[in-house]
């Protein structure tokens, strides 16, 4: 498998996926030179020249506590801001970091939404072009049919409130305001898409009957 990120939509790339973050993805949005990273790519010097040439990173936005690796080194190497959800703050001690709380505008176009559940400060990040696509770390994944969802593991905080964070997104957006969903995690099962489209009729049908 090449270990060169790839683009999914247009302005956006993902990265393979991350041993250290458990396969996690993580994004790249360049778009209006918006140079935001979502969650934590593999730190090899593939991704460090592919960073540099599309002009580095200005933020990086951590969607969950599980998606943390190497930040002191990407921090140092791109000068980048570092946006997480104040509840799991402390797991990067000593650095310089912008927190909150509900929502935070990263960009005129990005704004970070807490969505508690998957852990106490999983939070998405929306990006209001192409349609609307959100940026759902391990909030939402893709089942095994490609279909997005909240997925209950070992490890969950607090199920009762993913659903309700979910249906909290379902009502904030509009099938015209929400058409992808680019998961930090199980994206083998969107066969090498890496984005999930009719985002918003897909979730709303899988979720209607979530207990």
């Amino acid at each position: 498998m090449s270990k060169q990120p790839r683009v999914v939509l247009d302005g956006i790339f993902a990265f393979p996926p991350n041993r250290e973050t458990l396969g996690g993805t993580a994004y790249l949005i360049v778009e209006n030179k918006a140079l935001i990273l979502i969650d934590c790519p593999p730190w090899d010097e593939t991704v460090q020249e592919f960073l540099a040439n599309q002009g580095g990173v200005k933020t990086l936005f951590i969607t969950h506590r599980g998606a943390i690796a190497h930040v002191p080194e990407i921090q140092t190497a791109t000068n980048c801001e570092i946006i997480i959800q104040e509840q799991i703050a402390y797991l990067l001690p000593k650095m310089t970091v912008t927190t909150f709380a509900n929502e935070y505008m990263v960009s005129p176009q990005c704004s970070a939404i807490w969505t508690p559940g998957h852990c106490p400060g999983s939070s998405c990040l929306y990006y209001s072009g192409l349609g609307g696509v959100l940026f759902t770390g391990r909030h939402l994944l893709p089942n095994q049919e490609g279909k997005p969802v909240p997925l209950r593991t070992a490890t969950t905080f607090h199920w009762p409130r993913q659903i309700r964070s979910t249906r909290a997104l379902l009502e904030r957006f509009t099938p015209d305001t929400l058409n992808f969903i680019c998961p930090g995690a199980n994206t083998g099962f969107l066969r090498f898409q890496r984005y999930i489209d009719r985002a918003y009729e897909q979730l709303a049908q899988e979720t209607a009957f979530l207990r």
